[in-house]
Parts: C-alpha cells; structure tokens; sequence
C-alpha cells in the first residue's frame, strides 16, 4: 500500500503491474480492496491503481466530521490524478465511484483518456427522467434506515437493508466471509453519505462528456441503477454499453472475467 497526500489527506492506494495507468474508484462501502477479483487480468496490460477514497479503509472512521461529501471526494480524485502525473488517464469508477468518475469528465476531460463508468449511482433529474420525484427516492430512504442502524450499532442490520437493496433481497446472507468483513471496515461511511449533498444527473450534464465511455453492468441488477445507466448512455457522446448475463451490480466479482474482456476490449481501442 502507498499514500498520497491530496487536499490535507493521505489517500490510500495501490499499483499492481505495468503499462498505461488505470485508475480504478470504489463505491459505497468499498476501499481499494473492491477490485481484487479484477487485479490480475487487468494488470497484464495496465498499471492498475485502486484507491481508497476520504474515510475509508484503512482508515476506520466513526463517522463524525463533515469533510465526506461528493464534491470533497471529487476534488480529490481529481488532485489524486493530477499528483500522478501519468498523462491522460484511464479511468473506471463503480457504483458511487462511477458517480464520481462522472463528475471528473465532467469537470476535467484533459485527464482522461477513456471512462468505464460500472453502474454508476446516483439519481437522476428531469431533463433525464420526466417522472423523476423532486423529493428523496426510496433508495435514500432505505440508505437513511441503513445508516440509523449503524449508528445505532447494529452494523450487519444496516448492512443488510443495505446491500439487499442494491443487489436484491438475500444478498447480504449470500455474500462471502471476506466481502461481509470489507463492507462492516467500511461500515460508519454510510453515516457520512446521508448528508453527502449528491446533485442529480442531468442531460446537459450527459451530452457534456467528451471523453470515450464505456457503461457496463450486470444484466440482472434489480431497481434504479439499470434506469440510470440507460438513461445516461443515451445522452453521452458515441458511449458503449455492455450488459454481463447472470451477473449483478457487483459484476466484477459475480464475472470477472467476462468484465475484464469487456473493459480490456474497450480500453485497447484506438
């Protein structure tokens, strides 16, 4: 493990192999471990570097403070990328990392080289979606109940709501030992995301993107993400999508290898 300081933090990172840089960002509840499944095959044509963003492990935060907010995590990666230094990067966020990722082409395309945007989180506003609710989503309540929990000390309790809303009904009890152990290291994050000021996707924001997209996803996740990775691969510019039969919102680690194929394939573009 390595450290950068960006911004008065030292984030956490790791490089695995060589070759052109790909900067790999987790979602909620995730570190640089998330991509573990994927070190291997991506390595052997890319210097793969996943990192830890503000507050996640291997720090154990209590959840206190007001410094976990998206746009704090954005300016972040966005210093992250700059103190590499490496040149236009790639560049592949997950879930909220992808959320992130987006607000990065967003912001700063000279960075980028090509964007791997797997399931990105987030909702959408109504430029995007005409019945969009001007009111918090169900899936922020549920995030809402799941952090009370953990506060409340009830880590698996709130970590369960938690992930069988993202992934379906049974998916914490079906989870390994190791992933259940990473998402409670990372347990108190979900604290600081209730009141992380997350904006909505809009359209303009969509047709912004200038840099070569690639949205992949499991084609048997359940609720809103599938609806916000169609609606923004509409409206990006020339973007590929990719849909992983049998897998769901962690495709990388339900099928790494198909994952790895997809992405490879789209990074090894001209």
């Amino acid at each position: 493990m390595q450290t950068l300081p960006v911004n008065g933090y030292d984030m956490a990172y790791l490089e695995i192999g060589a070759g052109p840089p790909l900067v790999c960002v987790h979602g909620t509840l995730g570190d640089f471990r998330t991509w573990s499944a994927v070190y291997g095959p991506l390595s052997k044509k890319h210097r793969v570097i996943p990192v830890s963003l503000r507050r996640f492990f291997p720090e154990h935060w209590d959840g206190v403070g007001g410094d976990y907010l998206m746009a704090q995590h954005v300016a972040d990666m966005i210093a992250f990328l700059e103190r590499l230094d490496a040149g236009p990067i790639d560049l592949m966020g997950h879930s909220r990392g992808g959320h992130i990722a987006f607000r990065i082409a967003e912001q700063r395309s000279e960075l980028l080289r090509r964007l791997v945007l797997a399931e990105p989180g987030g909702e959408l506003d109504r430029s995007l979606d005409p019945a969009a609710d001007l009111g918090p989503s169900p899936r922020a309540a549920r995030i809402v109940s799941s952090a009370e929990m953990i506060k409340r000390g009830d880590i698996d309790g709130g970590l369960a709501i938690f992930c069988d809303m993202i992934d379906g009904d049974g998916a914490w009890a079906r989870l390994p030992a190791l992933s259940k152990q990473q998402l409670r290291d990372n347990a108190y994050t979900l604290i600081g995301q209730v009141g992380e000021n997350r904006q909505p996707y809009t359209r303009s924001g969509a047709e912004s993107i200038k840099t070569p997209t690639l949205f992949i996803g499991g084609a048997d996740t359940p609720g809103a993400l599938p609806v916000v990775l169609r609606a923004l691969a509409a409206h990006v510019p020339g973007a590929q999508t990719a849909l992983i039969a049998g897998a769901r919102h962690w495709m990388f680690e339900q099928a790494p290898q198909e994952f790895c194929e997809i992405v490879l394939a789209f990074l090894g573009e001209a």
